[in-house]
């Protein structure tokens, strides 16, 4: 099942659900080196340290600039928030997982912030919009052959 949730072009989500236990997505989550394996958008991952709090790494994407992000949150086995600066404001990353009937179902939830998140959504939005439901459903493959 997947589901789709769609509040603005600077604060959007999407929700799919899987059979692999939410470990499972949880280490496809954290292993950043890894990441460019299921979005197609990065060409490079890297994090300087430990998955923790206050950890920061760099994206390096196929198309567009090199960013840097910052670790702001974790709830082990549950959710985790990284955050990007943008022009005045952030772009934040938060991905959370819940159990549900015996199924793990995976969020990732795309928030721009700051006095042009409405014109920096709509130009950068529309690209992860379309992405995320390929991106879902590729951490669902590897989750579930684990």
């Amino acid at each position: 099942m997947t589901v789709k949730s769609q509040q603005t072009d600077y604060q959007f989500s999407h929700t799919d659900s899987t059979s692999a236990k939410t470990h499972k997505i949880w280490q496809v989550w954290i292993n950043v080196q890894n990441w460019k394996q299921w979005d197609e958008g990065l060409k490079e991952a890297v994090l300087e340290g430990e998955f923790a709090v206050g950890t920061k790494g760099k994206l390096i994407p196929y198309k567009g600039p090199k960013s840097k992000f910052i670790i702001s949150e974790i709830e082990p086995n549950k959710s985790y928030t990284f955050k990007t600066k943008i022009p005045f404001g952030w772009l934040i990353i938060k991905r959370t997982l819940a159990v549900k009937n015996d199924k793990t179902y995976f969020t990732h939830n795309v928030e721009f912030t700051g006095i042009l998140k409405k014109i920096l959504g709509r130009k950068l939005g529309k690209n992860y919009r379309a992405m995320l439901p390929i991106v879902m459903d590729k951490i669902k493959q590897i989750a579930e052959s684990k």
